[in-house]
């Protein structure tokens, strides 16, 4: 169990601490509630362009990762289609250069039309890279082109198209920075040896005289019911073909998302798990199998994928994938795979809680998503699933009428 206490600063900026007196570390986390799910679909990719941008440096501090480096202390970020996170591990005797640091960039950003062009040009080659021009980098994409007609969460975090931050303008990326880098919409999480009521008077110190600039954002669309089987079919250069196929389930907060998790596990957890001993090792069709869920705040996707031998037709393949999820359906599961993947969870639950950082990463996380006190309750609620229930979400979930299904091509 994560013991916290929570408090939120005049200016709107949530804060969360946790006492880890085993640790001579400590962890700060900010979490911006910011991600590609923010973005004008005619401009999408700059939540991921602002992941860069924030060690850019500051009009104070024109290089962020020296005061770090100094404080002996490790920072990194992410970006994803909910949220932006940014964290620093150092020394708890040090936590005020983090604090420091983070409020600066908060509001002093080196935005100058220099500093901006370098970073879209660093994105741009990482889209290329990693999407464009990388076997099976577009996987992805094309599966939220089909999945998603509404949600933003049709397009990745790296955004829809390069153009779409090579055009981007000095005043646009200006008025993303205002519009969702301000107090009330982040949260700073730390955890380490350091008491909660001197984590708040220190955060008051550093966040406390920002004026926050509230910002009403549009609405995010809801994706509306899906009623017929979606198909696509394309060709690349790859070594093998790839079937993807993508079901869509409930937001973080229902019961269908710990169902689907536990499902994930169940049918993808390792070697012993029943797609691989079913697919690969028994009928020897596949040269890899998988099953995972999006974990996305709003209703996400349950997806399965595998790539083919060359002695497997696509249609065999297809055939095996549905009947690996009949067997769910009928509820053939046993005890053992049931009590195996909830050993599973609880175990890197309690060896995540060992980590400071990973508890302050989790801590914002929780918050951010409305209910912080979930972060204790999940073990529990992972216990308490059942072989009938797992049996009803696929029947639910793993419809025809709800699957996208992609067939990625070797040429």
């Amino acid at each position: 169990m994560i013991k916290y206490q929570h408090t939120t600063l005049a200016n709107g900026l949530e804060v969360v601490a946790n006492r880890d007196s085993s640790s001579r570390m400590a962890a700060i986390n900010i979490l911006y509630k910011v991600g590609a799910r923010n973005e004008n679909p005619h401009r999408t990719g700059l939540a991921h362009l602002f992941e860069h941008l924030m060690f850019r440096g500051t009009h104070l501090v024109p290089d962020f990762d020296t005061p770090v480096q100094m404080a002996c202390g490790e920072n990194n970020a992410f970006t994803n289609n909910d949220y932006t996170d940014f964290y620093i591990t150092l020394p708890k005797d040090n936590i005020e250069t983090a604090l420091w640091l983070e409020s600066d960039r908060m509001t002093g950003l080196n935005l100058s039309a220099q500093a901006c062009e370098i970073e879209k040009r660093v994105v741009i080659e990482e889209f290329r890279q990693r999407y464009l021009n990388q076997p099976y980098g577009d996987v992805s994409m094309l599966m939220r082109e089909m999945a998603y007609t509404t949600h933003p969460y049709r397009w990745a975090t790296i955004g829809l198209k390069p153009e779409h931050i090579a055009e981007a303008s000095l005043e646009e990326i200006h008025s993303f920075y205002r519009n969702f880098y301000h107090p009330s919409n982040a949260i700073l999480s730390v955890s380490g040896d350091i008491a909660p009521e001197q984590v708040f008077e220190l955060a008051h110190k550093w966040f406390g005289s920002i004026a926050d600039t509230p910002y009403t954002a549009n609405p995010i669309p809801r994706e509306p019911v899906q009623t017929e089987p979606r198909r696509m079919e394309v060709e690349r250069e790859v070594p093998a073909t790839t079937i993807v196929i993508a079901f869509h389930m409930g937001n973080r907060l229902s019961h269908d998302f710990f169902l689907g998790d536990l499902t994930s596990d169940l049918l993808a957890g390792g070697d012993s798990a029943r797609l691989y001993e079913h697919l690969i090792k028994n009928k020897q069709l596949f040269t890899s199998v998988n099953a995972y869920i999006s974990g996305d705040v709003d209703e996400g996707l349950f997806t399965f994928t595998a790539q083919l031998l060359p002695t497997t037709s696509e249609q065999a393949a297809e055939e095996a994938l549905w009947e690996e999820i009949g067997l769910l359906q009928s509820g053939n599961i046993s005890d053992y795979e049931l009590e195996k993947v909830k050993n599973k969870f609880e175990a890197n639950t309690l060896f995540g809680e060992l980590n400071v950082m990973n508890k302050a990463m989790n801590l914002g996380y929780y918050s951010m998503i409305g209910d912080l006190p979930l972060i204790n309750r999940e073990v529990e609620i992972y216990r308490s699933i059942t072989r009938s229930e797992v049996a009803d979400f696929a029947q639910r979930t793993f419809r025809k009428d709800n699957s996208s299904t992609l067939i990625y091509r070797a040429r």
